[in-house]
């Protein structure tokens, strides 16, 4: 909650950058509170120098999706609280102490009060020496996973597909490879929370069998062979039958008298310039201490290589086991029903769909940004591509009054999945005879009526019929299992309006417009642990 409302407040006042004042003795609160819930290295890292988050309220300014992001910056890291006392008190500066932080109900307050107990200058400077030898572990996998991204997938509109003889899992680290897959199937799924426990295990068994040849569907995803890889590659794409977050919700669509509402274009150029700077830190795996460690052996590892002493390392435990005790007195289905309250995911009926008022706009499963309007006046260009079929549909100026047609000025779009009837429904339409006096098999699949169909209905049915053969043509690329992430606009009787990703609709009064602009980009946003 804290996080959205400094996103929120962020984007009403074009702030790119924010400062946070997260310090050392936060960073050792959050190992000890990782370390009891059985955290890999990944997580005992704790929180990163520089970290992109996203809006879960995107913004739009002329007709384009913004979701850039704010940066979280943490330049007080290296210093105690202690030494931001001392700071104050030697500037004159006041400072506000939260009265919460006192209260034994959380866990952090508790293991902040333990901490104090047995925080001596060489445990400090021990703690955060393993500390940063799992922030090393983490950037070095973070840049592995990075040369994957760019070497191994592709990304198409809704799905990617990864190149297994490129990627050649077998000789990547197993802590790297399982980071690699939950980023790319959280991305696919946008889902916030990445892919662990036995989902991470079984998607390492799935990816190493080469040639793929089976499929498997894991957190939100459905992974199978790519179409005509013969098992080389592996398609990725949206279930759309698992628990996935909110459908649909609605824009702000800023105009350009709005323009306070855009997040400035130098946070791009500050993410670019950071990122440079990252990869210039190329470490060596043999800097990196905990690469094949597994969450319960961190302090064996680090003890014996003389990060910590044996006292250090006996308090850690002492404070770990304190701590772990307490957390597993939570119940399975508390736990269980915590995580579904909190970051609403629900379980998507393929046939649900949600209304979309003509001029708004939505975003769509956190990937498709999504615009639709009626035009008024349709000039020749509406009808460029279906006049190159030797199709005489009248190229003069016309006005749009197909208050009969299947759109019609009244209309409230809805969206929703595409489903299997979808494309057996172009392949259907395509096929309608287009000569004189043989218009009612199209009539019957749009829902006309015999009483209302004058010419320019008719020259509607061709460019309709002509549009589903395109459409179609489209739809070959796309791989089946791919298909059921797209969105598609039907009107109230569920009859289908346009599927935008292919090009199909059923009118050429129809401006429609399916963006792909996940909410989230692949590799989640820039971050920096050193």
């Amino acid at each position: 909650m804290r996080y959205q409302a400094f996103q929120k407040v962020c984007a009403q006042h074009q702030i790119g950058v924010l400062l946070i004042a997260h310090h050392a003795d936060d960073q050792a609160e959050l190992f000890i509170l990782r370390l009891s819930r059985n955290s890999g290295v990944i997580g005992l890292a704790g929180m990163p120098f520089i970290s992109q988050v996203f809006s879960t309220h995107t913004y739009s300014l002329g007709g384009v999706s913004n979701n850039h992001g704010v940066l979280l910056v943490r330049p007080l890291m290296n210093f105690s609280k202690q030494d931001m006392y001392k700071i104050c008190l030697g500037g004159n500066q006041d400072w506000v102490e939260d009265p919460t932080n006192k209260s034994l109900l959380f866990a952090r307050n508790r293991i902040r009060m333990s901490l104090r107990d047995v925080s001596s200058s060489i445990f400090k400077s021990e703690l955060q020496a393993v500390i940063l030898a799992c922030r090393r572990t983490r950037s070095f996998i973070d840049q592995v996973c990075c040369k994957l991204i760019n070497q191994a997938i592709v990304v198409k509109d809704g799905y990617a597909i990864i190149d297994l003889e490129i990627l050649s899992p077998s000789k990547v680290e197993d802590i790297c490879l399982s980071k690699f897959l939950s980023l790319v199937l959280q991305f696919i799924s946008q889902r916030y929370r990445p892919v662990r426990g036995s989902t991470s295990k079984l998607l390492l068994d799935y990816i190493r069998t080469f040639p793929c040849k089976n499929s498997l569907t894991a957190a939100g995803c459905y992974l199978c062979p790519a179409p005509g890889s013969k098992g080389t590659k592996t398609l990725v794409c949206c279930s759309v039958d698992c628990p996935l977050p909110s459908k649909m919700e609605p824009f702000h669509a800023c105009t350009f008298g709005e323009q306070e509402h855009h997040i400035p274009s130098e946070l791009e150029q500050i993410i670019v310039d950071a990122k440079s700077y990252s990869d210039h830190l190329v470490l060596d795996e043999s800097d990196v201490h905990f690469l094949n460690v597994t969450s319960e052996s961190v302090l064996t590892e680090a003890k014996r290589l003389g990060i910590l002493s044996e006292s250090t390392y006996r308090n850690i435990l002492l404070l770990q086991r304190e701590e772990t005790k307490r957390f597993k007195s939570k119940t399975e289905t508390e736990l269980s029903s915590d995580l579904e309250s909190k970051h609403g995911f629900q379980s998507v009926n393929m046939l649900r769909s949600e209304p979309l008022q003509p001029g708004h706009a939505c975003y769509f499963m956190s990937r498709f940004f999504i615009t639709w309007k009626l035009n008024e006046e349709i000039g020749s260009s509406a009808f460029s591509e279906e006049a190159n079929c030797d199709l005489n549909l009248g190229l003069e100026n016309w006005q749009c009054h197909c208050r009969s047609c299947v759109v019609g000025h009244d209309v409230v779009a809805e969206v929703r999945h595409m489903i299997e009837s979808d494309w057996l429904y172009l392949a259907k339409f395509s096929k309608c005879l287009s000569n004189s006096g043989k218009f009612q098999q199209q009539r019957d699949l749009l829902d006309y009526r015999a009483d209302q169909i004058p010419e320019k209905i008719n020259r509607c049915l061709d460019y309709a019929r002509l549009s589903a053969q395109r459409a179609l043509l489209s739809l070959k690329s796309i791989p089946a299992a791919a298909r059921g992430g797209l969105p598609v606009l039907v009107n109230h009787k569920g009859l289908l309006i346009s599927i935008p990703s292919i090009g199909f609709k059923v009118c050429p009064c129809l401006v429609v417009s399916a963006e792909f602009k996940p909410r989230v980009p692949l590799g989640g946003g820039h971050s920096s642990f050193i």
